[in-house]
């Protein structure tokens, strides 16, 4: 039994390997076709920051005349900034609204990640709730109904240890994507708000009894790939049998998890596509550069940031919205 169950795992990871190679060698490397000046202007997402800073540098190299200048502040901002014409590229981290489609929006998807519930490394129930895991009504009773208020009510016990919720206070896709896996939207989440994903994580790692949600690479540290110091993951308990059982456990470090997202053992949402957004199909060369190159060659950093390769059938959908092939 447990030897068939370490097969299967084998098997899901090389799926899922098989499905980064594809990506990636389909948009090959190329040599660069021509000189690129110019400034390109990039701002939204979290979620999206570490990707597109690492891409930004890498471009560079390739193009040591371009200057790119990347802001993170919320899928809110990327979205607004780019339909004002404030920026050149908006990073979106959420689903594109209809209305703002009307305004000119054009999403590209880039790559995949994921929300993932967490809490402090010092709360007193530690070992109890992360052996536990939360299911999504217990989630929906934390950010929504508010019926949970004590870490006993959390667990089923009668411990009276006080649940401390936090969200975000910013317009953002973390948000938007927790919440539509509870079934609702980022104005329905109640907890204290916190700007931005480096605050949220920060606030529950600075309080025992907090409960919150981040994107993964602010829970994961990205040198170490375990944990941020000071936060735990609490894995979803999606049978909601009441524990993790082992094919649900695989928080245990970045890798860990953007396998199980790539092999789809992780729930969308809080699993999602990341954008990068334009206002109407661009014209200006060093931008539809840009874009094609995070298609092509900037897909071999993608697994090596803490994110999960698209598939090329979504690639090549992002190629020909920018009218290439």
């Amino acid at each position: 039994m447990r030897a068939g169950k370490t097969t299967s795992s084998l098997l899901t990871i090389v799926n899922a390997a098989v499905l980064i190679f594809s990506a990636i060698s389909i948009f090959s490397a190329r040599p660069p076709e021509k000189d690129l000046e110019g400034s390109l202007t990039i701002s939204g997402a979290w979620a999206l920051y570490p990707m597109v800073l690492r891409w930004a540098e890498e471009f560079k190299k390739l193009y040591p005349g371009v200057r790119i200048d990347v802001q993170a502040g919320g899928a809110g901002k990327g979205i607004a900034d780019v339909l004002a014409g404030v920026v050149d590229v908006g990073m979106v981290s959420r689903d594109i609204h209809p209305a703002e489609v009307k305004r000119g929006a054009l999403a590209i998807a880039v790559c995949k990640d994921a929300v993932v519930p967490t809490i402090s490394e010092k709360n007193p129930l530690r070992d109890h709730i992360l052996q536990k895991g939360v299911t999504r009504q217990m989630c929906i009773q934390v950010w929504i109904t508010e019926e949970a208020t004590t870490w006993g009510h959390f667990l089923g016990k009668d411990e009276k240890v006080p649940l401390h919720v936090y969200t975000r206070s910013d317009a953002c896709g973390a948000a938007e994507t927790w919440a539509a896996f509870l079934g609702r939207s980022q104005e329905d989440l109640k907890g204290v708000g916190v700007y931005g994903d480096p605050g949220l994580a920060e606030a529950v790692r600075r309080d025992r009894l907090g409960i919150g949600f981040n994107n993964i690479n602010y829970a994961y540290d990205a040198k170490t790939k375990k944990p941020v110091l000071g936060i735990a993951i609490l894995a979803l308990d999606l049978n909601g049998n009441g524990q993790v059982d082992e094919e649900e456990n695989f928080y245990e470090d970045r890798d860990a998890i953007t396998q199980a997202i790539a092999r789809g053992a992780y729930p969308s949402p809080p699993a999602r596509d990341l954008y990068l957004v334009t206002k109407g199909k661009p014209a200006n060369a060093l931008i539809v550069e840009f874009l094609a190159w995070t298609l092509r060659e900037g897909q071999r950093y993608v697994p090596d940031t803490g994110y999960i390769v698209l598939s090329p059938e979504k690639l090549a959908e992002g190629l020909r919205k920018i009218g290439l092939r």
